[in-house]
């Protein structure tokens, strides 16, 4: 997982460099650093944020809507930490840092969230059930 980390920060720094290069020399500004950073995260954040705003505004008219971003808010939360922990352990040597560790940890959060949907469901089934029998 080190390696990996390393060639995507190799190729997150050859394209800044790229960017920075084009911005600077090609359209002849004196933008900095903190410029580059300051459009390019802008354009990403906003592009992001515009995509989600359309698929949350979608996924909320269905019917287990607000469970599912829940769900997913709660997923992209739990890969943050998880690589977070990995990148702190080879950081202080006090772990190895594995993708395994990471998908294991990502795997536990969706094993007990689907233990959750379950018992969820069947507590539903009853409450449905037990309604119904109380009208005839």
């Amino acid at each position: 997982m080190k390696e990996f980390i390393e060639i995507l920060a190799e190729i997150v720094n050859n394209l800044h460099d790229f960017i920075l290069f084009f911005v600077s020399d090609t359209l002849n500004s004196n933008a900095t650093d903190k410029d580059l950073h300051f459009w390019i995260m802008g354009i990403i954040g906003i592009l992001i944020f515009l995509f989600v705003l359309f698929l949350s505004t979608i996924i909320s008219r269905m019917r287990f809507g607000i469970t599912i971003l829940s769900f997913l808010y709660t997923f992209t939360v739990m890969v943050v930490l998880v690589f977070a922990i990995e990148i702190q352990q080879a950081l202080t040597s006090r772990g190895n840092m594995e993708f395994q560790d990471a998908a294991i940890g990502l795997w536990g959060f969706i094993v007990f969230f689907l233990v959750f949907a379950v018992a969820s469901s069947l507590f539903l089934l009853v409450k449905r059930f037990i309604t119904q029998s109380k009208k005839r």
